[in-house]
């Protein structure tokens, strides 16, 4: 798996990487050129058709494919590029982010090519995005026999770092799984004074987790009581009105400190998955009038691209098998007894309603679920 983690980094950077996708069994045929749309250069995506000597794909999600206009049965799909002039920054980025991100400036947008369900290779490119915290398009190209031995030539020489489509895929799946537990240290906090704080990094180094041990964990309830917080910058840190996060995280600690202490993880899950850096992007597109799901989506995410395994993981670490969650997200509740974990009850946790997170609370609760009646009725 290090080499997928390699992968990782070099796709951070905007570099091309090889998938071996072992799928037709010829040597010729088995090299396929990824390049992450977002950071490659005008050169790298003029020059990797010719590199690998075949038609090039666009390679998106089922969510994105939909904002064009077409849809298909797979969660991930490839647009061949037969137009060259469709290897553009302009024509890709309309077609991979669309909503004035990359169009001309007529307002123009390219003939979308049809689409057709993505193979090995293909899904392994898009899961390395998605894990990369990337926008989830790539450009994937099968290498030609002709182009066969001059790739081979880039792989030896350290070039260009070549994985197996199945170990990418693999890792995207496993990576939140693996967790080392890498140093912890007491941080009394305004709401919680006796509070212990223990990091978590997942293997591949990307993200890093921590649960805030609130109290004394001999005094603590049978049923432990538990929030799963995902990070939100802009809200825990900065007090953003766009949201309720950083509320949310104080209310919180100070209610489980009331309840004679519990559990806090705070989880490397911005923006509901997605990063940073696409978080903003889409707050972006809300302000064109989007709600938070349709701004997601148009970007090609789900309507919640996180997951819970890594929290279910701290609590194995930490002996917790019953709990009382704070929690308004049903998906939260499904998540820990699918996995295992007793819950006893559950408690809501809110922040205030202002102008500025009324859509934002509105789309949680109508496209959501979540139980936010309390908060509009009271």
């Amino acid at each position: 798996m290090h080499q997928v983690e390699r992968a990782i980094f070099d796709i951070r950077r905007g570099l091309p990487i090889v998938l071996q996708s072992g799928e037709t069994g010829q040597d010729e045929s088995d090299y396929v050129l990824v390049q992450p749309l977002e950071g490659a250069s005008d050169r790298q995506l003029r020059t990797l058709p010719s590199a690998a000597g075949d038609v090039p794909g666009l390679v998106l999600s089922c969510h994105r494919l939909a904002s064009l206009g077409q849809s298909i049965d797979a969660e991930v799909a490839r647009l061949p590029l037969t137009n060259v002039s469709c290897v553009d920054r302009r024509h890709l980025n309309a077609m991979a982010f669309g909503a004035g991100m990359g169009q001309g400036d007529d307002g123009s947008r390219p003939r979308i090519p049809k689409a057709h369900p993505a193979d090995k290779a293909d899904r392994a490119a898009l899961a390395l995005m998605r894990r990369a915290l990337l926008i989830p398009a790539a450009l994937t190209v099968r290498v030609s026999a002709s182009q066969h031995d001059t790739v081979a030539e880039l792989i030896a020489d350290g070039t260009l770092l070549v994985v197996s489509a199945d170990d990418a895929e693999r890792h995207a799946d496993s990576a939140a799984s693996r967790l080392m537990r890498v140093s912890e240290a007491l941080v009394p906090l305004t709401d919680a004074p006796q509070s212990h704080f223990i990091l978590f990094r997942e293997a591949d180094g990307l993200r890093e987790h921590i649960a805030v041990l609130i109290g004394s964990p001999e005094t603590w309830l049978d049923a432990v009581p538990l929030r799963l917080h995902s990070a939100c910058l802009t809200g825990d840190i900065f007090g953003s009105l766009r949201c309720d996060c950083g509320e949310q995280l104080r209310n919180a600690v100070a209610d489980i400190h009331a309840m004679g202490g519990g559990v806090l993880l705070y989880l490397a899950q911005e923006g509901r998955g997605i990063g940073l850096a696409n978080k903003l992007r889409a707050y972006a597109l809300q302000d064109t009038g989007l709600d938070t799901v349709d701004a997601d989506q148009l970007l090609g995410f789900g309507e919640d691209e996180r997951c819970y395994r890594v929290a279910v993981d701290i609590l194995e670490e930490l002996s917790i098998r019953r709990v009382q969650l704070l929690t308004n997200n049903p998906l939260k509740v499904d998540a820990l007894r699918g996995a295992g974990i007793e819950v006893t009850e559950r408690q809501a946790v809110y922040g205030r309603l202002t102008d500025q997170n009324h859509r934002y609370l509105s789309t949680k609760a109508d496209r959501g679920g979540h139980w936010l009646d309390d908060v509009f009725n009271g």
